[in-house]
């Protein structure tokens, strides 16, 4: 059962920093230098962003659960135990608390692109904060595969 549970957390490790780093360093890029109209990549990003975060949700808490389980106590002494829950907590930052307003944002705007309106330095702002979550997920994403044995 250790096993089992140990290969999971493998797998769901893969997912989520590989879905990270997916989404952020090669999809939305290419669909932002693809798509002529800005507001259809920027919606279609989002909606990549949002699965990827669901994925980091369910990611980040078995791994979080899973160790608690196979370790008890002793997780909370662990590095990886510290990086998957400063990670998790990113992503709900990012998901529930950064996305509604860029959303917010976009709705206020219209019938304009929230770039073309008042609210485009606003919208800057909270998308460069969104994109600072995600390079600090990231760079620990590197740190969680290191620190459980995938990268040897």
């Amino acid at each position: 059962m250790k096993r089992t549970g140990d290969f999971i957390g493998r797998v769901m490790i893969v997912m989520w920093v590989g879905c990270l780093w997916v989404l952020g360093a090669i999809a939305a890029p290419v669909l932002f230098s693809s798509i002529e109209d800005k507001q259809l990549a920027g919606m279609l990003a989002g909606k990549m962003f949002a699965v990827g975060a669901w994925v980091g949700l369910v990611a980040g808490t078995f791994l979080l659960l899973h160790r608690l389980i196979r370790d008890g106590r002793a997780a909370l002494k662990s590095l990886f135990f510290w990086v998957v829950l400063l990670m998790l907590l990113l992503t709900l930052a990012g998901h529930f608390g950064i996305q509604p307003i860029l959303q917010n944002l976009k709705n206020q705007a219209l019938p304009l692109a929230v770039m073309q309106s008042v609210f485009a330095d606003r919208f800057a702002e909270w998308h460069g904060i969104s994109r600072i979550l995600w390079i600090i997920q990231s760079l620990l994403g590197v740190v969680l595969v290191w620190r459980s044995g995938l990268a040897r």
